[in-house]
């Protein structure tokens, strides 16, 4: 598995996170954004951390395709969008 960092920031509704994807062939960074509301639907109140939360969404990215793919830029829930299991499979993960 690659090496997933995350920076985090607080904004006012929520956090901004610098995702950084390393592996032997390269990086590719990623700037995600998460509001306070989507955080608390995503998790459904379970006890865990939005930078956690970040970190297993990328593992769920990268299962399903290779580092490039993955917007350099985009909201948490998107991920849903693309993938329909994304919400129900991240909550089994936390």
């Amino acid at each position: 598995m690659p090496d997933i960092s995350v920076t985090t920031a607080s904004t006012n509704d929520g956090w901004t996170f610098g995702v950084q994807v390393a592996e032997p062939n390269g990086q590719t960074r990623h700037s995600v954004t998460l509001s306070q509301r989507d955080f608390q639907q995503l998790t459904e109140g379970k006890q865990t951390t939005p930078e956690e939360l970040v970190r297993k969404s990328f593992e769920f990215l990268l299962e399903r395709g290779p580092k490039h793919h993955i917007l350099r830029q985009f909201d948490l829930p998107t991920i849903g969008s693309h993938f329909p299991d994304y919400p129900t499979e991240i909550r089994s993960r936390l």
